[in-house]
């Protein structure tokens, strides 16, 4: 679900660094996009996606406007995978940036630098994500400066042509973001009351978990593939890499969770009495 290694609170003041502008850099944008998530990767036939398709083979229901046939159909349609998605603003990054608003249609000799620079651009925007919302977090402070740093030049990374980002060493890059992000981590569970939950990377797929205290636990990389945690209370859990596929949040509390993406938030189930951060948004099939 992400590329990042698994192993009682309030939301960041509207005014906090991470918030605003920042934030809406990372998230997609499909209109300044050239269906790049439509080509790019590869389907493979199963509940997400109703057909197989290979890497850099647009979908059949992609049109020449790059607007999908079915958007509104999609799930129904057996593309449920297509809902999840989200590319943190990778996408018109690396259109409208990195080739400077060309197209791999009009310019189809770009198509192959193109598709390589977007599963890089992502992967290096999602660290700028998870950067971003820890310099949001005061629990973390004392590691803003280490944190502003990183994410300066995770943006410089994201600036480069397409020849530079084939030679950025992502997962080196991510190793070192990663250690912040861990100790950011230990911060600001340790704010949650009481005595926190240590589940990092627990196979907690179908677990009961309805109405759990979860605040300030450890969910790193935890399955939670069709966990019922409905009216759980998960504030200041971190949910870094957790695979939240399938789990039943209906009524959960996840205001304050640290590192949640809107990726994960597409993948579960949930209800208007679900609370979320207000960096992610409520998907349109709840």
């Amino acid at each position: 679900m992400t590329t990042i290694d698994a192993g009682g609170s309030a939301e960041p003041a509207s005014g906090a660094v991470g918030s605003g502008v920042v934030i809406e850099e990372l998230r997609a944008d499909c209109g300044r996009c050239a269906g790049l998530c439509c080509v790019a990767p590869a389907f493979a036939r199963s509940s997400d996606f109703a057909v197989d398709k290979p890497a850099g083979q647009a979908c059949a229901n992609l049109q020449q406007d790059f607007r999908c046939g079915i958007h509104a159909e999609l799930r129904s349609s057996g593309f449920a995978g297509c809902t999840v998605f989200d590319c943190f603003g990778a996408g018109q990054q690396v259109v409208q940036v990195t080739f400077g608003g060309a197209d791999w249609r009009a310019t189809p000799g770009i198509a192959q630098d193109m598709f390589a620079a977007f599963s890089t651009m992502r992967r290096l925007h999602e660290l700028r994500w998870y950067l971003t919302e820890a310099l949001a977090r005061d629990e973390a402070t004392t590691l803003h400066a280490d944190l502003a740093a990183l994410l300066a030049e995770t943006v410089e990374l994201c600036a480069g042509d397409a020849a530079s980002l084939a030679e950025i060493d992502v997962a080196g890059h991510r190793e070192t973001v990663n250690a912040l992000l861990v100790r950011t981590g230990e911060l600001v569970r340790a704010a949650a009351p009481g005595r926190s939950l240590n589940r990092r990377g627990a196979d907690l797929v179908g677990k009961r978990l309805r109405r759990a205290d979860l605040r300030g636990a450890n969910l790193r990389g935890a399955l939670l593939i069709g966990a019922d945690l409905r009216e759980a209370d998960l504030r200041r859990a971190e949910l870094i890499g957790a695979d939240l596929r399938g789990a039943d949040l209906r009524g959960a509390d996840l205001t304050g969770a640290l590192f949640l993406t809107q990726f994960q938030v597409n993948a579960v189930r949930g209800d208007a009495a679900t609370r979320l951060p207000s960096r992610v948004s409520v998907p349109g099939h709840w």
